[in-house]
């Protein structure tokens, strides 16, 4: 799929070119993953690849499909852009982020660009470096929307006319017969894993509104972060390796929904894996303080800093601190706020620590985990959280305090 991911020979992984034939006339497809893929995911599973520079990489295969005699090419990139309004699908208002730059530095060889990643929608206009108008869409994300696109090419040039290239994002009505096979295989499915999925593993209290919120407060603290973390501190599987974890970690891009209870305030094995669905490992392992502090401060700082993507404002136990955004990078975490478990941190100590697998490889830009020491691999972490939720039946929910914000 991306010319971007290739192998110690240079080799891509997948193919990154498609040409399709249409009535005589050839379009080109450039497929790329984003440059900063190591980054968001478990860098284990892409070892011994190199993921290179959108731009560089595009405008390569563009000029190497002109020489070819592909005039029409469309770039399709797992990398996008942010607007000023989530709701204004079909423009682009306040366009930000990768994409703005991706498109001001690719070639006037390429067409159009068909754009993801961030989750937003947007239908956008944008200048080539020729000052030509080159449409650049998102379709949202989870299947919400779906993006048209129609363009007339040029038979004499072979190239597409821009001044006739419609695009369109369309709302998913669901108004449309579902496909019949695999309304089957869901069903199949879905009745070959129910015993597991509805197997209750523990109970939200009352007051807890029949679920545990993972919206984050100012400060980037969440209910359910709160909860997933104390859970992996507390996680028995890793205590072989060493004695138990003063401090967990949780990245708040693996909760991906709030944890539901039943209408009796049940909670199934199938709620807990809709909110951890990753099966990642929980790591238990030693830090100094002074790489706690480091670790604290790459929250702010790339891949994590905007444009490139969202502050990634860690879950945390057994740990709080405060921060103040508006302090440059590097400085973000007040040193002398920091304490574990009500003392202080020392910044010459060493302390256990606990993270899913993901970020004790150095997932999300998190580069301090991968230079830490004593490293023990424990069971999974949805498996912490059934255990925790199990041991506190009914579960409330404390205050959100870990983490907070100053001027």
């Amino acid at each position: 799929m991306s010319r971007t991911a290739t192998d110690k020979t240079g080799r891509t992984i997948l193919p990154a070119v498609e040409v399709k034939r249409h009535q005589g006339v050839r379009v080109g497809f450039i497929g790329m993953t984003l440059e900063v893929t190591p980054n968001i995911v478990t860098k284990s599973g892409v070892r011994g690849l190199r993921f290179d520079d959108e731009v560089e990489t595009a405008n390569r295969i563009a000029k190497r499909l002109y020489r070819q005699g592909v005039k029409s090419i469309v770039v399709l990139v797992h990398e996008g852009g942010f607007t000023t309004d989530r709701y204004a699908y079909n423009s682009c208002p306040g366009i930000s982020g990768p994409i703005v730059d991706i498109n001001t530095g690719l070639s006037p060889r390429i067409d159009m660009l068909v754009t993801g990643h961030t989750h937003s929608a947007y239908n956008c206009t944008l200048l080539d470096p020729r000052g030509a108008p080159r449409k650049v869409t998102s379709a949202s994300s989870l299947g919400r929307l779906v993006t048209r696109i129609d363009f007339t090419v040029d038979r004499g040039t072979g190239d597409i006319d821009r001044g006739f290239v419609e695009s369109d994002n369309r709302i998913v009505t669901r108004d449309v017969a579902k496909a019949p096979a695999m309304t089957d295989l869901i069903a199949k499915y879905q009745t070959l894993v129910a015993p597991i999925a509805n197997e209750v593993i523990g109970q939200l209290a009352p007051g807890e509104g029949g679920s545990v919120p993972r919206a984050t407060d100012d400060s980037g603290e969440s209910e359910l972060g709160n909860l997933i973390a104390d859970a992996q501190k507390a996680d028995n599987s890793v205590l072989a390796g060493g004695p138990a974890p003063e401090i967990a970690f949780m990245n708040p891009g693996g909760i991906r929904n709030d944890l539901a209870a039943e209408a009796d305030n049940d909670v199934t094995y199938g709620a807990a894996f809709a909110t951890q669905p990753f099966n990642n490992y929980v790591v238990a392992m030693n830090l100094t303080g002074d790489q706690i502090l480091d670790l604290l401060e790459q929250q702010w700082l790339p891949p994590n800093a905007p444009p490139s993507g969202f502050n990634k404002i860690l879950q945390v136990s057994g740990i709080t601190y405060s921060y103040s955004d508006s302090a440059p990078p590097g400085s973000k975490v007040e040193a002398d706020t920091v304490m574990v478990n009500g003392e202080d941190i020392d910044a010459g100590r060493s302390y256990r620590v606990v993270a899913n697998s993901f970020l004790a490889d150095g997932g999300d830009g998190f580069s301090v985990f991968e230079d830490a020491t004593n490293k023990y691999f424990g069971g999974l972490d949805i498996d912490a959280l059934e255990a925790y939720l199990e041991a506190n039946s009914p579960y409330s929910s404390g205050p959100t305090n870990r983490i907070t914000e100053v001027p």
